[in-house]
Formats: C-alpha cells, structure tokens, sequence
C-alpha cells in the first residue's frame, strides 16, 4: 500500500513537473501544488502533491489523508519545519504554514468541501478526528 501510494505520489509529481501544473488521474482535475518540505525525522528534503484551495492570497491544504484515523506523514513535517518551497502551475516561491484553529478551520475546512466535495467524505470517515487544515502563506521578497 505504501509502495503504491509513493508511485502514485511520484507519477504526479513528474507530471505536474512536464505540464505546467496539470496532473492525470487521479489528480486529473483537482488543483495540486507541490509542497517541498524537510522531514520532521529525516532532516531530507521531501516533495507531496495536494490539493488545494485560495483564501484571498493564501493556499489552503487539508490534513485529511483521505479520512484516515491519523494525520499524514507531512503534517509533522510541516508543524516541524514550517518553511516550504511551494510549486503551482508554473510558478515557485517560498512560504510558511500555518496550522489553523477553531472558527478559521472550520471555515477553511468548510469552503474546500463546497470546491472539491470528497473533503465531506473524508470528514465522517475520519471522525472523530478533527482533520488539520493549513494555510501557506507567501513570504515576502
């Protein structure tokens, strides 16, 4: 499942690399940035794709490892190393995240699931855990 998982992460990765921020299946259709991160463990350099949405100038990514009861691996990397590069179609800066609370989350959490309705799944699949939502926030030049 894990092998499965890292070749479906690497397919769009390298898709998303040749076609200007365009994915095929299963990310055909879906907005995808490309985070790069440190590991909170390994200290290396490591790539997810995710999806996303805007609040006004910022992305906002959702924790939801497709409702599973436990956060993904890159939501300990990002409250470890909040400093990320950011990809998004064909442009490539640097950022922090911000994890969100409470109203703001709910909101964010909320306005994700009207754009890409899957987000409602997972969030009853996930129950009773609360699903982390991020916001990336551009740094200043």
């Amino acid at each position: 499942m894990a092998a499965d998982f890292l070749a479906m992460n690497e397919k769009a990765i390298k898709e998303f690399r040749e076609n200007e921020g365009q994915c095929g299946p299963p990310f055909e259709g879906t907005p995808i940035v490309l985070v790069t991160m440190t590991g909170a463990k390994s200290g290396r350099e490591l790539c997810s794709p995710l999806a996303y949405t805007t609040d006004g100038d910022d992305l906002v990514v959702i924790a939801s490892m497709a409702g599973a009861p436990n956060n993904p691996n890159w939501y300990y990397n990002f409250i470890t190393n909040p400093d990320v590069t950011i990809e998004i179609g064909v442009d490539k800066y640097e950022a922090t995240v911000i994890e969100t609370k409470d109203a703001e989350r709910a909101r964010l959490y909320s306005a994700q699931a009207e754009q890409l309705p899957v987000f409602h799944k997972y969030a009853e699949r996930a129950a009773p855990r609360v699903i982390p939502v991020f916001r990336i926030v551009r740094k200043s030049e």
